[in-house]
């Protein structure tokens, strides 16, 4: 029988998402829901977010059964300017990460989302003409090699790369080159079901494609009435999400089960982190967290 993989949720699940305007809840309530919801582990979510003082934090979330698993570092990869930026605040991050999860813990690289207006206005139908010229690519590669060795070397930790919606790899080609350019010793994928499925893919597939490069995983799940109006009346990103895109598990078309029998079949060994990006004022998360987390019950997790 295969090992039961670890169920975690994150911040974003309750509205606290970068570049985002709006009233956000305070960690307390926010890793309170998350336990008292059934999830063992969480990341960290924007910096400052959670006690940068990793005794702090390390009581705040032992008290509560939580274990620290990765955090996502916004970075700007296409700019050559930014890099030494970005990988000093990859830097920043994975110390607490390794001071307070330990050595498996994952530094989750993603370029700044929704900061270009066509990437962010063509979220979900990008063509191959909006994409990064042949200089550029060299550029984003040079940055996440460059962030993930310093991570590797000042910390030990190992970084993944999130494909995004609104971002400079979106689409299941992009992900795919940005893996061929990278190096696989110290720069792996975090897989996001949903945002694998708006960008333009199956998940199934790219999990499949990508199974020696994939260390963490996010079940996101996708509504596709929200996506094809999306297509139609040419919403942004920010604005599908906002109007439910990544709806919660089970309610959309990502199928979860084949999702979760390739895992156990990949001997998966990272962590499932349920990712329901929501706006600040879409519902109740804890709900929507309980919700999620009973539905992964009915399949095995």
């Amino acid at each position: 029988m295969p090992n039961k993989i670890p169920v975690g949720n994150a911040p974003c699940s309750w509205g606290v998402i970068e570049n985002v305007e709006g009233s956000r809840d305070g960690y307390v309530q926010v890793i309170d829901e998350m336990a008292a919801t059934g999830y063992a582990g969480t990341e960290l979510g924007d910096w400052g977010f959670m006690p940068t003082d990793p005794e702090q934090l390390r009581a705040e979330l032992g008290s509560r059964n939580l274990k620290l698993l990765a955090s996502w570092v916004s970075v700007k990869l296409h700019d050559p300017d930014c890099h030494a930026e970005s990988e000093a605040d990859a830097v920043r991050t994975a110390r607490q990460l390794a001071n307070v999860g330990g050595p498996d813990d994952l530094i989750v690289l993603g370029n700044d989302p929704y900061m270009d207006p066509v990437r962010t206005l063509y979220s979900g139908r990008i063509q191959p003409d909006q994409g990064m010229s042949e200089a550029q690519w060299l550029i984003f590669a040079e940055g996440a090699n460059r962030v993930a060795r310093a991570v590797k070397r000042e910390t030990g930790l190992r970084t993944v790369f999130h494909h995004h919606i609104g971002t400079w790899i979106e689409t299941p080609e992009e992900t795919a080159r940005l893996l061929s350019m990278t190096d696989p010793e110290v720069l792996g994928l975090c897989f996001d079901t949903g945002h694998y499925r708006f960008g333009g893919g199956d998940p199934l597939t790219g999990l499949r494609r990508h199974a020696d490069r994939i260390w963490h995983v996010h079940f996101k799940d996708h509504d596709p009435a929200v996506a094809a109006r999306s297509r139609a009346e040419g919403w942004g990103g920010v604005e599908s999400v906002g109007h439910g895109l990544f709806c919660e598990l089970g309610k959309g078309d990502v199928d979860f089960p084949a999702i979760l029998a390739e895992l156990q079949k990949m001997n998966y060994g990272g962590w499932i982190v349920v990712e329901q990006d929501v706006l600040p004022g879409m519902g109740s998360p804890k709900e929507s967290a309980a919700r999620n987390r009973a539905y992964l019950k009915t399949i095995g997790l």
